[in-house]
Formats: structure tokens, C-alpha cells, sequence
């Protein structure tokens, strides 16, 4: 059974920590299917925090090294969902 696997991200001193969690992310582009990238923006204010949701794909170890390493990088705190699918 196929699982749809949701990853979310609090990236706290998006300054100094979001470098990591880029390279990260083009490290395992190909297991990326979807990111959303969200934090308080206006006119005269930029949060330093952000939040990024990841739906990956791909073998489940390509996976799990992912979020192994982005669990071990400075700044990110991370939460998992993932869902069984019947097709």
C-alpha cells in the first residue's frame, strides 16, 4: 500500500539556518514533491521564523534520511503525518 507522507517544518532564525535546510532540500529535490513555504511577511515586517510543508515521494530510506537530517539540523523542529493509501 502507497503512503502519502506530509513533513512540517518551524525554521527558527530563517537568517542563519535556512542555508542548511536549502541545501537539504536540493540534496533531495527529487523526493520533493510539493513545498510550501509560510511565515508573517508585511510591508514593514519579516519574521525571522517560517514554516515549510513537504509532501515527499520516493523510497521510503531516501525518505526517512531526509528527515533524519533535517532533524539534526540546527533551528528546525519537525512534525510528521503520513497516510496509507489504497491506490
Amino acid at each position: 500500500m502507497a503512503k502519502h507522507r506530509i513533513v512540517g517544518l518551524k525554521v527558527s532564525d530563517r537568517v542563519r539556518n535556512a542555508g542548511g535546510v536549502q541545501h537539504l532540500f536540493t540534496e533531495y529535490g527529487c523526493n520533493i514533491k510539493t513545498r510550501i513555504g509560510l511565515h508573517p511577511v508585511s510591508g514593514d515586517y519579516c519574521s525571522p521564523n517560517g514554516l515549510v510543508l513537504l509532501e515527499l515521494i520516493g523510497a521510503d530510506e531516501e525518505c526517512e534520511a531526509l528527515v533524519s537530517k533535517l532533524q539534526q539540523t540546527e533551528g528546525v523542529e519537525l512534525k510528521e503525518m503520513a497516510f496509507e493509501l489504497d491506490a
